[in-house]
């Protein structure tokens, strides 16, 4: 039977912030009664969707310019059908 390696589910992050803002952070979580690390969490969840958002539009946008600037409809059907091939493969 092959070992496997188990992978702490969290880590530590370390990082260097403006005296004042940490206590002005402090402040405010410690008002809402939560945890720092909780609503660090939080907005690093939220950074991380809304950067994948960003993504997704670029991509769109890129694909977009790219279809559009095709003259061949032909070639526009079989990208499209080729990109739902792959979607569908998913």
């Amino acid at each position: 039977m092959p070992r496997t390696i188990a992978r702490p589910r969290e880590s530590t992050l370390n990082l260097r912030i403006d005296a004042d803002l940490k206590a002005k952070f402090a402040a405010a979580v410690e008002a809402e009664e939560r945890p720092a690390s909780a609503v660090l969490r939080s907005l690093m969840r939220d950074y991380v969707e809304e950067a994948r958002k960003r993504r997704f539009v670029a991509e769109a946008r890129r694909q977009s310019q790219m279809i559009s600037a095709s003259e061949d409809e032909a070639e526009v059907m079989r990208w499209i059908q080729d990109v739902s091939a792959v979607e569908g493969a998913r």
